[in-house]
């Protein structure tokens, strides 16, 4: 029986993806364990196996296409003596209308040949009538620069020889559209034309963008921020990679970084306040038995948060092994879905980067984010006398329907508290 290649499901937020790359061409051989594809997520580039034998006989799919829905079809695969003109014609089934948790890369079915599915068309609609259209044309007028008068923003005959005259008609404003954010082609107008190239988005920001509105839309977030001495950090830290073992190269075996320690702390005070392990559901609360702490990590046009799993349970070097391993992957785009998702509590450390303070979005379903800042020699009061030591500012954000405030900074000062005796974490 012929099988249709569906488009699988390759984590459980996942609603649709890039179709990045055919790594079999019609006609070709295939068998079970195969790699047919490589798709791209948000997040991640990952391949999919077939797994049946027989033959590539249809790609629906164009590879490069983006957008492509969960459980949509892109290619069939044949038996032994099929050929394609055995496929009944049908219409392509919709994705279902929520990501499966698991998708297989083939699944046996009546055969679907469907059309390919095309990319989106860039840009908008200019509504226009169509003698102003014309005089556009006519005058060698871009009519999407031109801003319209008529009904709905419509342009009109009016507004184009207005617009070779040097004088664009304003269109009237409406107490909706002043309250409602503009639009993209009323974004657009604002600015002159040709003094801005558009850059489409990838799936990676328009998750970024999706995911990071909803939370500032559905979690009522509130910040606690606390200054942390590093005096004892550092010097611990120094003193952990002096004594690393080395390799057969003479490199350091590990090199614990302040952010590795800041993973250690963060997991600890998880454990030292166990009501802040904690994720928001609308009928229970979540309570985590160990600490799984997400690692913000910067890669090419976007933000990926790799989670150190079980974190409390283990030593420096190995958090230091762990996040070298994570964060080269991220930057590939290598990562497995289960290596980003859920967690308890994420950090975000920006100090590398020279900032001073900022607050971080929690990234649901975690309930909790550490923005840490760069840290810096201050004047400080010590005993009634001034002195100057090496401190860094940290803010944590919360999920206020999980943790609120006096649980808030009984957290975040256990935090303060491993950070600032570090060796409270080896006992």
């Amino acid at each position: 029986m012929p099988v249709t290649v569906l488009m699988p499901a390759l984590s459980p937020t996942m609603e649709k993806g890039k179709l990045a790359k055919w790594l079999k061409k019609e006609g070709d051989k295939v068998k079970s364990g195969d790699v047919l594809a490589e798709i791209e997520t948000d997040k991640a580039t990952m391949e999919i196996e077939a797994i049946d034998e027989g033959t590539l006989g249809k790609i629906i799919v164009a590879e490069g296409t983006d957008d492509v829905l969960v459980n949509a079809p892109i290619a069939v695969i044949l038996g032994e003596g099929e050929k394609l003109s055995d496929v009944p014609k049908a219409a392509a089934p919709k994705a279902a209308s929520a990501p499966l948790p698991q998708a297989q890369a083939s699944v046996p079915s009546t055969p679907v040949a469907a059309a390919p599915v095309a990319a989106p068309a860039s840009g908008s609609r200019v509504f226009a009538s169509p003698l102003g259209r014309r005089l556009a044309k006519d005058k060698g007028i871009e009519i999407s620069s031109v801003h319209g008068s008529g009904p709905h923003g419509r342009i009109v005959v009016k507004d184009v020889e207005n617009a070779k005259a040097g004088v664009a008609s304003a269109p009237k404003a409406s107490a909706a559209s002043m309250a409602a954010p503009p639009s993209d082609d009323a974004t657009l107008k604002m600015f002159e034309a040709g003094s801005y190239d558009l850059v489409p988005h990838d799936g990676m920001r328009k998750i970024i963008a999706r995911r990071l509105t909803e939370s500032k839309q559905h979690v009522p977030h509130f910040y606690v921020t606390v200054d942390i001495s590093l005096e004892n950090l550092l010097p611990l830290r120094e003193r952990l990679n002096a004594q690393a073992p080395k390799d057969k190269d003479g490199k350091p075996v590990w090199k614990v970084s302040v952010n590795d320690l800041i993973i250690k702390a963060m997991a600890m005070a998880l454990v030292k306040v166990p009501d802040a392990n904690v994720s928001w559901t609308e009928a229970a609360m979540v309570k985590h038995k160990h600490a799984d702490i997400g690692v913000a990590v910067s890669i090419p046009g976007g933000l990926i948060t790799p989670v150190v799993r079980k974190a409390e349970t283990k030593g420096l070097a190995a958090i230091s092994q762990e996040m070298k391993d994570l964060g080269a992957r991220a930057r590939q785009r290598k990562l497995k879905p289960e290596e980003y998702t859920g967690g308890s509590a994420s950090v975000s450390n920006m100090g590398m980067m020279g900032v001073k303070n900022f607050a971080a979005i929690v990234n649901p379903p975690q309930a909790s984010i550490l923005a840490v800042g760069t840290g810096e020699m201050r004047a400080v009061v010590r005993g009634g006398e001034v002195v100057v030591e090496q401190q860094m500012s940290v803010t944590l954000s919360t999920d206020h329907r999980c943790i609120d405030g006096a649980l808030g900074a009984e957290f975040l000062g256990a935090i303060k508290m491993y950070l600032e005796e570090p060796g409270l974490m080896l006992v």
